[in-house]
């Protein structure tokens, strides 16, 4: 018998099991149950608690270990472990209500007196956590009623503090496990570690015991560390890797654009791109040296030929979409000569000889000759210097370097960065640390969005740091892949959200 189109898809309608195991009938493929990412930077370690590294939070937040609360990717607040939570008034008392049946991977249980412990040790002097060290130590407080319910007390109101928790400075961790999660990590999430082959690639596996384990879609998600642009691009057109959340080469965007296999998503981030001034060392300690060097750099052309367009100039420590943002970029317009004039009044004799440490980023590898070209423009030449992201938390973090080219990407940390005078620029203001102190006591909105303005025009009447550009982010990934965050409010992957659309219907 001699079947039509019409005739054949009738019987495969009503004959499923038949049409199964028939040969070239239609046959469903597998779901696809495995991911493969691209990371720039390889993390010195997995524990976000005590090292600054973004690179961490990438892997482990939200996937391994969880907060309090949670960030989304249009930056809401939304429960994690807290299931809700409540202030009083004068925004210095917080109440947190617990997730209940939660456990950590190894079995042990979550409860009011684990957020106790982390929170305390992340409060210690000995803490490391030094990304949000300002949100512990204004904690005078940590009472735990029952199992379930957490109660903090601040020193001095912080409206910000939903939102610091859901960071992965915050995360929760056991005192059984906490200090080994630097290489075995062990949380509440979804995922856990299965192997981490250092230089190379972090491997996660879903958690069979994780509390919602059935949303899960994907059993396994490999990270693999990518720094070089065009390895990126190769890794993607090879298919050795499925996408690259944040992707290092703009230049070959519109080659992804133009191909159908991929998708292509250009989103916001929080991320502060700024030329690192050494204030304590001269001649970088005179505010009119900081000041020739805003002056230095052309910000537009930076953008265009580090970033392909891809960015807004800044002026301050803040991006548009933070709160309080006022656009300072006026403050230090493109102004060679201006920048030459402000090194004679100085003193300075030029050429003057500096060092500009670049990490392995693009961003950094790219503009950072940009950079060095515009600055020998007003007689600052800079020896650039690559190093490894290693070398760079042990080197300019520290302290260590003249200039150096890097991105901030965690959100609203003004004070953190500034209010230390310890921290790696060495930015030493009592009159900004005032500014930063009142700020936290204050519980009216407007006065907050006031002194925010305040804060911002501080930073760039200092000079602190060249302020250059807000990043966006680049996301090219496989078109079947969904779930990938088009924006990072943080630097997070939510693997739990990922899965692979249904493949075609072969016939």
């Amino acid at each position: 018998m001699t079947l039509d189109r019409r005739h054949f898809n009738a019987l495969l309608a009503s004959a499923p099991v038949l049409a199964a195991g028939l040969p070239g009938l239609a046959t469903a493929q597998a779901a696809r149950t495995r991911v493969v990412l691209g990371m720039v930077l390889e993390p010195p370690g997995l524990d976000p608690t005590v090292a600054p590294a973004a690179a961490i939070g990438e892997i482990v937040h939200y996937n391994i270990f969880e907060g309090l609360t949670k960030i989304a990717v249009d930056g809401a607040v939304t429960p994690l472990l807290a299931e809700a939570w409540s202030a009083t008034p004068d925004g210095k008392t917080y109440a947190f209500k617990l997730r209940q049946g939660v456990r950590f991977s190894d079995g042990a249980p979550f409860d009011a007196s684990v957020v106790k412990f982390s929170f305390e040790r992340a409060k210690a002097p000995g803490s490391t956590n030094k990304a949000r060290k300002a949100l512990f130590d204004n904690i005078s407080s940590i009472a735990t009623p029952d199992p379930y319910t957490v109660i903090l007390v601040l020193n001095d109101a912080d409206a910000t503090v939903p939102f610091r928790l859901g960071e992965n400075t915050a995360v929760i961790l056991h005192p059984a496990s906490a200090a080994r999660a630097a290489t075995q990590p062990v949380g509440t999430g979804p995922y856990v570690l299965e192997s981490w082959n250092k230089g190379s690639s972090v491997t996660l596996a879903r958690w069979p015991g994780y509390r919602d384990a059935a949303k899960v879609a994907l059993q396994k998600v490999v990270f693999r560390f990518i720094d070089d642009p065009a390895a990126q691009v190769a890794a993607l057109l090879a298919g050795d890797i499925d996408g690259m959340p944040r992707f290092g080469a703009p230049a070959a965007l519109r080659q992804f654009q133009a191909d159908r296999r991929f998708k292509v998503e250009v989103g916001s981030t929080s991320g502060k791109g700024i030329l690192a001034i050494n204030n304590r060392k001269k001649p970088f300690d005179d505010v009119r040296v900081r000041r020739a060097l805003s002056h230095a750099i052309d910000r537009k052309a930076f953008i265009d030929g580090a970033q392909e367009g891809l960015g807004r100039p800044i002026g301050s420590h803040f991006v548009p979409t933070d709160l309080g943002y006022v656009d300072l970029t006026r403050t230090y317009p493109y102004d060679p000569d201006r920048a030459r004039a402000l090194l004679r009044e100085a003193g300075v004799a030029t050429p003057l000889e500096v060092t500009l440490t670049l990490p392995p980023p693009q961003y950094a590898r790219k503009g950072g000759e940009i950079i060095a070209a515009q600055l020998a423009k007003v007689g600052v030449n800079a020896r650039i210097e690559n190093v490894e992201w290693a070398q760079w938390l042990s080197g300019p973090f520290k302290g260590r370097f003249d200039l150096t080219l890097i991105n901030h990407v965690e959100p609203l940390d003004y004070a953190t960065a500034y209010a230390d005078p310890n921290y790696y620029f060495g930015y030493d203001s009592a009159k900004f640390r005032g500014l930063v102190a009142t700020l936290a006591a204050t519980s009216d909105y407007k006065e907050k969005a006031r002194l925010w303005r305040d804060i911002q025009r501080q930073l760039a009447e200092d000079a602190v740091n060249v302020f250059i550009w807000n990043p966006a982010q680049i996301a090219v990934f496989k078109s079947g892949l969904r779930g990938l965050w088009s924006s990072s409010p943080i630097f997070a992957n939510d693997l739990a959200a990922l899965s692979w659309a249904p493949a075609p219907v072969k016939v």
